[in-house]
């Protein structure tokens, strides 16, 4: 997505404030008919700790409720767990939150600036627990430190479901990812650097999905291949 911006710093160094997100979603609201539904944070995380003092997405959800347009929210923040009060007003309304390790000091490596994993999950059951749908979305799946048996085993009775993505290797930060690797597991290297193994280790992630979901009771919606 930077190359949409002006900006000469790294990805994930700058942050553009969208302080007009309100009113132009009204204009557009205005102009289009009530189909599909709203997803808020496909692309950037929209709980971003900024959210804390600008309300940005809040105001986006009132917005939404509003227009009783469905809603579905994805984030690696548990300050989601802020607009509880406004999103089990809706009777269409789902929240995901990214769970790609169980492993504190992990996450700290690979997700610096996001809820720990404990918060997170501690997210998803007060979302469950205030009646809101909601999933786990695991990825993306690091081989060598995603441990998909210590995940589902957390998620027991806190999501409907969950789904699953495989680690893109052309998202553009797989060199940063593997000097993590080098740095912190050098034993996992290998997994990232042969690429000719990725489908067969890939299948292997499906099959062990499976058998936790049935294991679990925790239906797995989807696939995600890059």
């Amino acid at each position: 997505m930077k190359r949409f911006t002006s900006h000469p710093e790294e990805w994930g160094d700058f942050l553009d404030i969208k302080i007009n997100a309100e009113e132009v979603l009204a204009k557009e609201l205005s102009k289009k008919p009530k189909l599909g539904t709203v997803l808020i944070g496909s692309v950037t995380d929209a709980y971003q700790p900024i959210e804390a003092k600008y309300s940005i997405t809040r105001s986006i959800i009132k917005l939404l409720l509003k227009c009783s347009f469905p809603i579905s929210i994805l984030t690696k923040s548990s300050l989601v767990t802020r607009d509880i009060d406004l999103l089990s007003q809706s009777g269409n309304c789902e929240v995901g939150i990214t769970i790609t390790t169980t492993d504190e000091c992990v996450s700290r490596q690979f997700e610096p600036f996001a809820s720990s994993p404990k918060s997170r999950l501690e997210a998803l059951a007060e979302l469950k627990s205030a009646g809101i749908e909601t999933y786990a979305f695991i990825g993306p799946v690091l081989p060598g430190f995603t441990d998909l048996s210590l995940i589902f085993e957390a998620l027991r009775n806190k999501v409907d479901f969950v789904m699953i993505e495989s680690l893109n290797p052309r998202c553009g930060n797989l060199d940063s990812i593997k000097d993590i690797v080098r740095r912190i597991k050098p034993s996992a290297i290998s997994y990232y650097e042969d690429r000719r193994t990725a489908q067969q280790r890939w299948e292997q992630v499906k099959k062990e999905a499976q058998k936790l979901s049935s294991k679990f009771g925790i239906p797995i919606k989807g696939f995600y291949e890059h």
